[in-house]
C-alpha cells in the first residue's frame, strides 16, 4: 500500500494512517447464507465510517472464503464459526495468514433435537438412545428402518461432528444423516413436527428455526452421555441449563487477512469491538424467514440496528479511530 507524499510528511500521525487506509479496497467475503448478511453489512458500514473503501460482499462457499482471504482475493469474513471452522484456518496458513478477532455473536448453541411429543412418549433423552432399533424406527421417514436425521449442509463444519458422532456413539446402523441444502430440507422437518410426526434434526442459534420450533415447548434437545469430538478436539460441550449437547458452543467471530490486520490498527480495533446480541440476530433471522430477505431489506436492517444502538456504535467508532 503506497503512501502519499502528504502522508509521508505526517508519518506516525492519525491523519497519515487515515490517508493510507482510505485508499485501500476492503473486500468482505460472504458465505451466501442470508442469515449472516446483516452482520456483514454492519461491519461494512463501520469500516466505511472509518474511511475505508468497502466493496460489495464477495459470495463464496464457506471453505473458499478462507482460501480467498489467504490468497488476497478477499479481506475479511464476518461469520467465522469457532471452533467448527478451525480446520479451514489450519488448511490456509494458520494465524500467520489469517487472524481471528472479536465476538460478533458469542456463546451460540448447537445440537440435536426431537419433537417434544415423541420425547415425552418414548423417554428418549440421549442421542445414544437411538442405538435401539425400535426407538430409531420412530424417526424413519424413507422406510429403511433407520432414523432420518435432518443434518448439516456439507462444507459448513458441523457435518464433520455429526458424522463423527454416528460412529463414536454406535449410531451408524440405526441413524442416517439427511444432507443437502440446509434451508431446503429443514422446512420439511418443521412441517412434520407441526403435523405431530416424530422428527429428529440438527440446528444452531442464532437462527429462525428455534423461533418457530421453541425448545422446551415444541421440541427438546437431546443430550449425549459423554463428549466425543472429531480430530482430538477437547472443547466443553456442556451447556448450562441444557446438559451435555455433544457440540461446543459457537463463537461467531471475524477472520481477516493477518497482513491487513497488522497494517490497519483502526480496522483491527473495530473488528475486536463489534458485538451483536443474540436476541437481535434471532429477531432479524425470523424476519428473513417471513420474507424480508432481499439485499436492500437486509442492508436497511443493518442501518436500523446501528441507529437503535447509536451510543454503543459511536463508542466503537471513536475507539477504533483512536487506535494507531
Amino acid at each position: 500500500m503506497k503512501k502519499s507524499l502528504f502522508c509521508s510528511i505526517l508519518m506516525g500521525s492519525v491523519l497519515c494512517a487515515q490517508a493510507a487506509f482510505a485508499s485501500e479496497k476492503v473486500i468482505p467475503a460472504w458465505d451466501g447464507i442470508t442469515e449472516n448478511l446483516m452482520q456483514t453489512y454492519i461491519v461494512d458500514e463501520g469500516l466505511r465510517q472509518l474511511g475505508y473503501d468497502v466493496a460489495d460482499p464477495l459470495q463464496l462457499q464457506i471453505q473458499l472464503a478462507y482460501v480467498a482471504i489467504a490468497k488476497g482475493d478477499a479481506t475479511f469474513f464476518a461469520a467465522y464459526a469457532e471452533p467448527i471452522h478451525d480446520q479451514y484456518l489450519k488448511e490456509n496458513g494458520g494465524e500467520a495468514v489469517l487472524t481471528r478477532l472479536g465476538h460478533v455473536s458469542a456463546d451460540n448453541i448447537q445440537g440435536y433435537l426431537i419433537d417434544k411429543k415423541t420425547a415425552d412418549a418414548s423417554a428418549i433423552k440421549y442421542i445414544e438412545d437411538l442405538t435401539d432399533p425400535e426407538k430409531a424406527k420412530l424417526f424413519d421417514i424413507d422406510g429403511n428402518g433407520k432414523a432420518d436425521l435432518y443434518g448439516c449442509e456439507p462444507g459448513w463444519g458441523c457435518e464433520v461432528i455429526i458424522e463423527h458422532h454416528l460412529d463414536a456413539y454406535g449410531l451408524r446402523d440405526t441413524v442416517e444423516e439427511k444432507q443437502g441444502g440446509y434451508f431446503a430440507i429443514i422446512p420439511d422437518a418443521i412441517e412434520r413436527i407441526k403435523e405431530g410426526k416424530p422428527t429428529l434434526y440438527y440446528t444452531w442459534t442464532p437462527l429462525w428455526v428455534s423461533s418457530i420450533l421453541q425448545p422446551g415447548k415444541d421440541v427438546v434437545f437431546l443430550d449425549v452421555k459423554k463428549t466425543d469430538l472429531p480430530n482430538g478436539q477437547s472443547a466443553s460441550t456442556i451447556i448450562p441449563g441444557l446438559g451435555n449437547l455433544g457440540f461446543p458452543m459457537i463463537q461467531q467471530r471475524i477472520v481477516a487477512a493477518t497482513s491487513f490486520v497488522k497494517a490497519n490498527p483502526t480496522a483491527k480495533k473495530f473488528f475486536e469491538l463489534v458485538a451483536i446480541p443474540i436476541d437481535d440476530l434471532n429477531a432479524e433471522d425470523l424476519k428473513i424467514f417471513k420474507g424480508e430477505s432481499s439485499n436492500d431489506q437486509i442492508k436497511q436492517a443493518a442501518l436500523d440496528w446501528i441507529s437503535k444502538n447509536r451510543k454503543t456504535w459511536d463508542g466503537w467508532i471513536a475507539e477504533a479511530k483512536a487506535a494507531h
